[in-house]
């Protein structure tokens, strides 16, 4: 029951140092998609292996929770945390879908590229992004992740941590500087965070990318979970009258979609 892996048949080019296990696991996790349960016969026959190393890969699998094994008939099916992963998806697919409207609107009130994003560790997940529709803007960060120190969507919900979570997730006291303008101290982002929890919002001004300033104000879902919602602009665009204007719509849009989120 040979097959090629799933990257080689949607086209997707295999990365230049592939590591077989790694991959070899992973495609035994994309084979539930098509079988609720595989045996170990099938799963070495599947990816062309012994049974000994097919029982290596379930068995840390299983380990993991990925997979779990049943008593009596000994055939492996989805484990519990294959579960949690796709909950995770889901969550994030049903708060970008309630959110995109409100994401909407304050696109066309202010005309400025609109972000949604998830605090993952140290990072910001960028979730969805409106584009403006001005020949000078900043592009969408849909899809992509930026340390959350140096942007104002990170800066947000950073500020919504208590200093031993925020410790825990920079444990150094030295900051990665991505444009001259980065905070590079915990030291000084607890400052700025102290003034983002006073004055409701965080704003970032060329620090994660030259020539592009930002407002954003975080939420938090039922689960726990920080987000926030940004306005991003050319720096030269933005002035005290401007912040205080996108930090007004943007607290009243977190609200909004915290709302949404109950």
């Amino acid at each position: 029951m040979s097959a090629a892996p799933r990257g080689e048949a949607d086209g997707r080019t295999p990365p230049q140092y592939p590591i077989e296990s790694v991959d070899n696991a992973l495609r035994l996790l994309l084979l539930f998609a098509e079988k609720p349960r595989i045996r170990l016969t099938e799963a070495s026959a599947y990816l062309g292996v012994a049974s000994s190393t097919a029982h290596r890969l379930l068995a840390m699998l299983q380990y993991r929770g990925f997979v779990r094994q049943d008593a009596t008939s000994r055939a492996y099916e989805p484990g519990g945390a294959l579960a949690t992963i796709a909950s995770a998806v889901l969550r994030q697919v049903d708060l970008r879908a309630r959110a995109r409207p409100i994401l909407e609107r304050l696109n066309v009130a202010f005309d400025e590229t609109v972000h949604l994003g998830r605090l993952e560790g140290s990072q910001v997940n960028f979730l969805d992004s409106i584009e403006s529709g001005r020949a000078v803007r900043v592009a969408s960060r849909a899809g992509r992740s930026l340390p959350a120190h140096c942007t104002s969507t990170g800066k947000a919900m950073l500020s919504m941590l208590a200093t031993d979570e925020l410790h825990r997730r920079y444990p150094e006291e030295k900051l990665t500087a991505v444009t001259e303008r980065t905070v590079t101290s915990r030291t000084a982002l607890e400052r700025e965070l102290a003034t983002t929890r006073k004055r409701g919002f965080a704003a970032s001004m060329q620090e994660s990318e030259e020539g592009v300033a930002s407002v954003a104000v975080a939420m938090t879902s039922p689960g726990g979970d920080l987000y926030a919602v940004n306005i991003s602009m050319p720096s030269t665009r933005m002035s005290s009258t401007i912040r205080a204007d996108v930090a007004k719509a943007l607290a009243e849009a977190a609200q909004e979609i915290t709302d949404l989120l109950v």
